[in-house]
């Protein structure tokens, strides 16, 4: 087994769709896919592709760290008492454990995701 791993959808499979939670919606239908490369059997670092259709909804950290760049789409993202940030396709950002906010997709977006938590 190789210890280095390639992030490439060619080698993803089949997506696992869900919608987001009801008690995490503010606005729209989005339509989330995830392809997931790795997934500790303990959960605590998780790697993947993931993907949202328009919509807005809470985004609440709590002891997850979370880096993501974007493959594709626009987002805006408003931290809890800070002014809106926008991201696009090419843009890379973290948010830290204990990050609560809005994130909002504008354009379908797509991004690699690594979650340490």
């Amino acid at each position: 087994m190789t210890l280095l791993k390639k992030i490439d959808m060619a080698e993803a499979g089949e997506p696992v769709a869900a919608k987001c939670a009801p008690e995490k919606l503010i606005a729209g239908d989005p339509d989330f896919l995830t392809w997931a490369f790795d997934d500790t059997n303990d959960g605590k670092i998780r790697t993947g592709i993931w993907q949202a259709t328009p919509g807005e909804n809470h985004s609440i950290k709590g002891e997850m760290f979370e880096f993501c760049h974007l493959l594709e789409g626009v987002i805006e993202m408003t931290e809890e008492g800070h002014p809106p940030r926008i991201f696009r396709k090419g843009d890379s950002f973290v948010m830290k454990p204990g990050y609560r906010g809005v994130w909002k997709t504008i354009e379908t977006v797509r991004k690699i995701y690594v979650i340490v938590g």
